[in-house]
């Protein structure tokens, strides 16, 4: 081996291994610094805890005729099965029968 294939040869191998160390030592340094940066919010965050997040704000759009009709339909919908809901069936039937009697006695009154 000659003297410059040997200079050249050492000077990569030194300058290989102090990359290498050099890059891992970088590597070593920024995970520390991540792992007290997290250490340090999670002790800060005992000692003083964040405010809560505000409430979203609720998103408001302009209706349009159809959503308006929309609307107004399940509004006259909901009306209609809250009356046949509340409606006293019992006494439907009862003064419908007392109507049909009602008729019928005068039907025989006029004969």
């Amino acid at each position: 081996m000659g003297l410059t294939t040997g200079f050249l040869g050492g000077f990569t191998l030194t300058s290989a291994v102090l990359y290498l160390t050099i890059s891992l030592h970088t590597r070593n340094r920024v995970t520390q610094a991540a792992l007290l940066r997290q250490q340090r919010n999670v002790l800060m965050s005992m000692v003083e805890p964040e405010p809560p997040a505000p409430e979203p704000v609720a998103r408001e759009v302009p209706v349009g005729l159809a959503e308006m009709a929309k609307d107004r339909w399940n509004r006259e919908l909901e009306g209609v099965i809250r009356s046949v809901y509340t409606t006293d069936w019992k006494r439907v039937r009862e003064s419908a029968e007392d109507r049909a009697v009602s008729v019928l006695e005068q039907l025989r009154a006029s004969k």
